[in-house]
Protein backbone atom coordinates (compact mmCIF):
# COMPACT_ATOMS: atom_id res chain seq x y z
CA UNK A 1 0.00 0.00 0.00
CA UNK A 2 1.57 3.02 -1.13
CA UNK A 3 1.96 6.25 1.27
CA UNK A 4 0.18 9.11 1.64
CA UNK A 5 1.61 12.17 0.07
CA UNK A 6 -0.01 14.68 2.28
CA UNK A 7 -0.93 14.52 6.06
CA UNK A 8 -3.40 16.94 7.30
CA UNK A 9 -1.88 17.05 10.44
CA UNK A 10 -3.56 18.73 13.89
CA UNK A 11 -1.60 20.99 16.08
CA UNK A 12 -2.31 22.11 20.00
CA UNK A 13 -4.92 24.86 19.96
CA UNK A 14 -2.79 26.26 23.27
CA UNK A 15 -1.57 23.55 25.42
CA UNK A 16 1.48 21.93 23.85
CA UNK A 17 0.80 18.40 25.59
CA UNK A 18 -2.27 17.87 23.50
CA UNK A 19 -0.86 16.41 20.28
CA UNK A 20 -0.63 12.97 19.78
CA UNK A 21 1.85 10.43 19.95
CA UNK A 22 1.09 9.45 16.31
CA UNK A 23 1.29 13.80 14.85
CA UNK A 24 4.56 13.53 16.29
CA UNK A 25 5.81 10.28 14.26
CA UNK A 26 4.30 12.12 11.22
CA UNK A 27 6.07 15.43 11.68
CA UNK A 28 9.32 13.40 11.99
CA UNK A 29 8.65 11.09 9.17
CA UNK A 30 7.78 13.54 5.97
CA UNK A 31 10.26 15.55 3.94
CA UNK A 32 8.68 18.94 4.27
CA UNK A 33 5.98 20.52 6.92
CA UNK A 34 3.64 23.09 5.10
CA UNK A 35 2.91 26.12 8.00
CA UNK A 36 0.37 28.82 8.17
CA UNK A 37 3.16 30.61 9.94
CA UNK A 38 6.53 29.05 10.25
CA UNK A 39 7.46 31.25 13.97
CA UNK A 40 4.22 29.42 15.60
CA UNK A 41 4.62 25.81 13.71
CA UNK A 42 9.06 26.48 14.51
CA UNK A 43 7.71 26.70 18.20
CA UNK A 44 5.91 23.27 18.43
CA UNK A 45 8.86 21.65 16.56
CA UNK A 46 11.29 22.98 18.88
CA UNK A 47 9.27 22.03 21.85
CA UNK A 48 9.56 18.53 20.33
CA UNK A 49 13.15 18.24 19.03
CA UNK A 50 11.91 17.81 15.64
CA UNK A 51 14.15 19.18 12.70
CA UNK A 52 12.60 19.04 9.38
CA UNK A 53 11.90 22.25 6.81
CA UNK A 54 9.22 24.48 7.14
CA UNK A 55 7.69 25.89 4.19
CA UNK A 56 4.95 28.80 4.49
CA UNK A 57 1.46 28.13 3.60
CA UNK A 58 -0.93 30.51 4.21
CA UNK A 59 -3.69 33.04 2.93
CA UNK A 60 -1.28 35.19 0.99
CA UNK A 61 0.65 32.78 -1.26
CA UNK A 62 -1.37 29.57 -1.17
CA UNK A 63 -2.67 30.38 -5.18
CA UNK A 64 0.85 31.38 -6.01
CA UNK A 65 2.53 28.28 -4.84
CA UNK A 66 -0.23 25.19 -4.82
CA UNK A 67 0.96 24.65 -8.47
CA UNK A 68 4.31 23.69 -7.54
CA UNK A 69 3.56 21.73 -4.14
CA UNK A 70 1.50 19.20 -5.78
CA UNK A 71 4.04 18.66 -8.71
CA UNK A 72 6.63 17.80 -6.00
CA UNK A 73 3.88 15.59 -4.54
CA UNK A 74 4.00 13.83 -7.95
CA UNK A 75 7.63 13.10 -7.52
CA UNK A 76 7.86 11.32 -4.50
CA UNK A 77 8.05 14.31 -1.73
CA UNK A 78 5.82 13.61 1.39
CA UNK A 79 3.96 16.73 3.28
CA UNK A 80 2.96 17.54 6.59
CA UNK A 81 0.09 20.38 6.30
CA UNK A 82 -0.29 22.18 10.02
CA UNK A 83 -2.10 25.39 10.95
CA UNK A 84 -1.23 27.95 13.68
CA UNK A 85 -3.75 25.80 15.72
CA UNK A 86 -5.97 22.70 15.69
CA UNK A 87 -7.03 21.03 12.51
CA UNK A 88 -6.07 22.06 8.84
CA UNK A 89 -8.81 23.10 6.82
CA UNK A 90 -11.06 24.41 9.24
CA UNK A 91 -11.30 28.09 8.30
CA UNK A 92 -8.08 28.31 7.14
CA UNK A 93 -6.29 27.66 3.35
CA UNK A 94 -5.44 24.23 4.24
CA UNK A 95 -8.70 22.92 1.81
CA UNK A 96 -6.97 24.22 -0.94
CA UNK A 97 -4.42 21.78 -1.21
CA UNK A 98 -6.45 18.96 0.21
CA UNK A 99 -8.64 19.50 -2.89
CA UNK A 100 -5.57 19.84 -5.24
CA UNK A 101 -4.22 16.84 -4.02
CA UNK A 102 -6.89 14.97 -4.22
CA UNK A 103 -8.04 16.64 -7.65
CA UNK A 104 -4.15 15.26 -8.38
CA UNK A 105 -5.68 11.57 -7.60
CA UNK A 106 -2.44 11.91 -4.44
CA UNK A 107 -3.17 9.96 -1.27
CA UNK A 108 -4.09 12.18 1.58
CA UNK A 109 -4.45 10.91 5.45
CA UNK A 110 -5.71 13.36 7.77
CA UNK A 111 -5.32 12.09 11.50
CA UNK A 112 -7.96 13.04 14.41
CA UNK A 113 -6.58 15.57 17.23
CA UNK A 114 -7.50 18.82 18.14
CA UNK A 115 -10.37 21.65 17.24
CA UNK A 116 -11.56 24.62 19.15
CA UNK A 117 -15.03 24.62 18.49
CA UNK A 118 -15.77 20.63 20.04
CA UNK A 119 -14.62 21.37 23.73
CA UNK A 120 -16.87 24.97 23.11
CA UNK A 121 -20.19 23.26 22.31
CA UNK A 122 -19.44 20.42 24.94
CA UNK A 123 -18.85 23.04 27.51
CA UNK A 124 -21.88 25.34 26.30
CA UNK A 125 -24.45 22.69 27.53
CA UNK A 126 -26.55 23.99 24.60
CA UNK A 127 -27.69 20.76 22.31
CA UNK A 128 -25.13 18.96 20.62
CA UNK A 129 -26.82 16.32 18.78
CA UNK A 130 -27.16 18.48 15.71
CA UNK A 131 -25.38 21.88 14.83
CA UNK A 132 -24.08 24.07 12.17
CA UNK A 133 -20.44 25.21 12.22
CA UNK A 134 -20.37 28.85 10.38
CA UNK A 135 -16.42 29.93 11.39
CA UNK A 136 -15.95 33.46 10.82
CA UNK A 137 -18.69 35.35 9.88
CA UNK A 138 -18.34 37.85 6.49
CA UNK A 139 -17.13 41.31 7.82
CA UNK A 140 -19.11 43.14 5.68
CA UNK A 141 -20.74 41.99 2.39
CA UNK A 142 -23.88 39.14 3.19
CA UNK A 143 -23.39 39.57 6.73
CA UNK A 144 -27.09 41.00 7.51
CA UNK A 145 -28.56 38.56 5.17
CA UNK A 146 -26.32 35.65 6.92
CA UNK A 147 -27.77 36.97 10.42
CA UNK A 148 -31.42 37.14 9.20
CA UNK A 149 -31.15 33.10 7.97
CA UNK A 150 -29.37 32.14 11.09
CA UNK A 151 -31.99 33.65 13.15
CA UNK A 152 -34.66 31.09 12.06
CA UNK A 153 -31.62 28.17 12.39
CA UNK A 154 -32.98 25.69 14.94
CA UNK A 155 -29.47 23.45 15.51
CA UNK A 156 -26.72 25.12 17.61
CA UNK A 157 -24.51 27.23 15.72
CA UNK A 158 -21.16 27.31 16.03
CA UNK A 159 -18.95 30.91 15.17
CA UNK A 160 -15.19 31.66 15.06
CA UNK A 161 -14.46 35.53 16.24
CA UNK A 162 -11.65 37.85 16.94
CA UNK A 163 -11.20 39.64 20.08
CA UNK A 164 -11.17 43.03 18.51
CA UNK A 165 -15.28 41.95 16.72
CA UNK A 166 -16.60 40.04 19.74
CA UNK A 167 -18.93 42.85 21.12
CA UNK A 168 -20.25 43.94 18.36
CA UNK A 169 -20.74 40.27 17.05
CA UNK A 170 -23.02 40.13 20.30
CA UNK A 171 -24.93 43.05 19.84
CA UNK A 172 -25.63 42.03 16.34
CA UNK A 173 -26.66 38.65 17.59
CA UNK A 174 -28.81 40.74 20.16
CA UNK A 175 -30.19 42.28 17.97
CA UNK A 176 -30.99 39.48 15.11
CA UNK A 177 -32.10 36.50 17.57
CA UNK A 178 -33.33 38.18 20.73
CA UNK A 179 -31.63 39.67 24.10
CA UNK A 180 -32.53 36.17 26.08
CA UNK A 181 -31.06 33.67 23.21
CA UNK A 182 -28.71 31.13 25.53
CA UNK A 183 -25.71 31.52 24.26
CA UNK A 184 -21.77 30.47 25.32
CA UNK A 185 -18.24 32.15 24.76
CA UNK A 186 -14.82 30.25 25.58
CA UNK A 187 -11.62 32.02 24.86
CA UNK A 188 -8.10 30.69 25.25
CA UNK A 189 -9.33 27.44 25.34
CA UNK A 190 -6.80 24.87 26.96
CA UNK A 191 -4.76 27.74 27.87
CA UNK A 192 -3.71 29.09 31.72
CA UNK A 193 -6.58 32.01 31.35
CA UNK A 194 -9.17 29.63 29.64
CA UNK A 195 -12.43 31.23 30.24
CA UNK A 196 -16.30 30.02 29.16
CA UNK A 197 -19.35 32.30 29.83
CA UNK A 198 -22.97 30.85 29.59
CA UNK A 199 -25.74 32.82 29.73
CA UNK A 200 -28.14 35.11 27.57
CA UNK A 201 -26.77 37.06 24.62
CA UNK A 202 -27.68 39.39 26.89
CA UNK A 203 -25.45 38.27 29.98
CA UNK A 204 -22.57 37.49 27.98
CA UNK A 205 -22.51 40.42 26.13
CA UNK A 206 -22.36 42.65 29.14
CA UNK A 207 -19.94 40.76 30.98
CA UNK A 208 -17.36 41.23 27.56
CA UNK A 209 -18.29 44.83 27.71
CA UNK A 210 -16.80 45.20 31.08
CA UNK A 211 -13.75 43.91 30.18
CA UNK A 212 -10.75 43.83 27.31
CA UNK A 213 -11.18 40.81 25.44
CA UNK A 214 -8.17 38.75 24.53
CA UNK A 215 -7.40 35.15 22.92
CA UNK A 216 -8.78 32.78 20.25
CA UNK A 217 -12.67 33.00 20.81
CA UNK A 218 -15.35 30.60 19.82
CA UNK A 219 -19.35 31.76 20.08
CA UNK A 220 -22.19 28.87 20.33
CA UNK A 221 -25.37 29.77 20.26
CA UNK A 222 -28.83 28.20 20.87
CA UNK A 223 -31.13 27.43 17.96
CA UNK A 224 -34.65 28.73 17.63
CA UNK A 225 -36.92 26.99 19.31
CA UNK A 226 -34.17 24.63 21.33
Amino acid sequence: MSLPSLYIVPTPIGNLADITLRALEVLKSVDVILAEDTRTSGFLLKHYAIVKPLQSFHNFNEHKILSSLIERMEKGETMALVSDAGTPGISDPGFLIIRAALQANLKVECLPGPTAFVPALVKSGLPSDRFVFEGFLPHKKGRQTLLKQLAEEERTMIFYESPYRLVKTLEQFKEYFGAARKASVSRELTKMFEETVNGSIEEILKHFQAKEVKGEIVVVVQGKGN
